[in-house]
């Protein structure tokens, strides 16, 4: 008898945005900065010195996130992006995997990799109970604001999550939105693994570099890793990003964005759209079978993130855009949802 097929196991990576065709003259699926790169932290990755290995150790690297979060240099995990840090928390920690969902895939794509039991609530006191339930077994994934819905969970309950077993706070999106909400949602926080991926933030998706801050010294996350899993590029881009310069240029981006999601989720919704807004730089639009609607959108040169693949097969994410890809975007759907 065969072996079920990766794709069969729901191993195969989903994400319902990037794919192998052409590059498409509008890309809404990505929840990247639209006015990224920033250019501080394009000119280190530029200037990065790619004939020699990084330190194995990433000891400065560590060291300057250490001193952006006020920790140890010991907690900061370095990791080759978000995805591949969530791989090694699932595998540094036994029990089942509970999640707050709908949210990113992989956090279930990574726990069925290494055949795990996962858990999915829609509701934070739902997650509470659970917790209970486990009595602090395995791991619990929340991603604040949730991708991709956009909710931005209570500090209460981050601080009630933290406190009932081990989670994993994913900060992905969160730098694009309030500061102060952001500074209250890592402070009820501090007791949990924290997860950054800046990329995301200062529009740069495709260089491959994140971190975890976790609460106390945990060297087996790191030992789970490749060697050298983040190249001198990444390492320059993660001391960049913590500079006076990147942060001044993304505060200067936060009352843009947020102008833009505004005015995105405004023409949606006079089109007769449900809309759901975040607080980062994405919505989610309504749109009854998502699927076709995406296809059709790409053979007009707009790329949209299809989310089926997070459960939600009725609608679509939407990232922030200038006007004239909103215009775009508006204009194309209009004449497909009017088929």
């Amino acid at each position: 008898m065969a072996e079920p097929s990766f794709s069969a196991l729901g191993l195969q990576p989903q994400h319902g945005g990037t794919d192998a065709g052409p590059e498409p003259l509008w890309d809404f699926s990505t929840n990247a900065n639209p006015l990224g790169p920033c250019p501080a932290v394009l000119e280190a990755v530029h200037a990065a010195d790619l004939t020699r290995y990084p330190d194995p150790h990433y000891t400065r690297l560590r060291a300057a996130l250490a001193a952006y979060h006020r920790t140890d240099p010991a907690c900061i995990v370095i990791g080759a992006g978000a995805s591949e840090l969530i791989l090694r928390l699932v595998r540094a920690t036994p029990g089942p995997m509970l999640v707050l969902g709908p949210s990113f895939s992989e956090y279930t794509r990574c726990a069925r990799v290494e055949a795990r039991e996962v858990i999915e609530v829609t509701a934070p006191s739902d997650f509470l109970g659970q917790q209970r339930r486990q009595q602090g077994d395995g791991l619990g994934f929340v991603c604040w604001p949730n991708n991709p819905t956009g909710e931005s969970w209570p500090a209460e309950f981050l601080a009630n999550a933290a406190s009932g077993g081990r989670v994993v706070v994913d900060f992905a999106y969160a730098a694009m939105g309030p500061e102060d909400a952001l500074a209250a949602a890592r402070a009820a926080t501090t007791s949990t693994i924290q997860l950054y991926a800046p990329n995301k933030s200062f529009g740069l998706t495709g260089l491959r570099a994140a971190y975890a801050v976790t609460p106390r010294p945990w060297p087996e996350l790191s030992w789970l890793a490749a060697s050298w899993p983040v190249g001198p590029a990444g390492v320059a881009f993660l001391e960049a990003v913590t500079s006076e310069a990147a942060q001044s240029w993304l505060a200067e981006c936060r009352p843009v964005l947020a102008g833009w999601r505004r005015s995105l989720a405004a023409g949606l919704a006079e089109m007769g759209l449900e809309v759901r807004e975040s607080p980062a730089t994405f919505l989610m639009a309504r749109v009854g079978d998502a699927s076709p609607v995406a296809a059709a959108l790409r053979r007009h040169g707009l790329r949209v993130r299809d989310a089926t693949s997070f459960g939600l097969p009725a609608w679509i994410r939407l990232g922030a855009a200038p006007p004239e890809w909103q215009a775009a975007l508006l204009a194309a759907l209009a004449k497909e949802l009017r088929r």
